[in-house]
């Protein structure tokens, strides 16, 4: 295996990985400051906002770069 197959492997996993491990920071994080369920749904959000970036930002370089 080429060190490029297993980057195009191994990126995703670890980035969903990360993406996990950031929800449940944000979950402890709202769990210890008793944010409430608003404050909760608005950390969730923010986090939200960013992995959808994340998501559009590859979709769109594949479609413009075609791979």
């Amino acid at each position: 295996m080429h060190y490029t197959e297993l980057e195009a492997l191994a990126m995703p996993i670890l980035i969903g990985g990360l993406i996990l491990f950031m929800g449940f920071i944000v979950w402890d994080l709202a769990r210890k400051s008793k944010a409430g369920r608003f404050g909760t749904t608005i950390l969730f959000i923010a986090l939200g906002l960013g992995v959808l970036g994340f998501v559009i930002k590859s979709v769109a370089l594949a479609v413009i770069g075609g791979s």
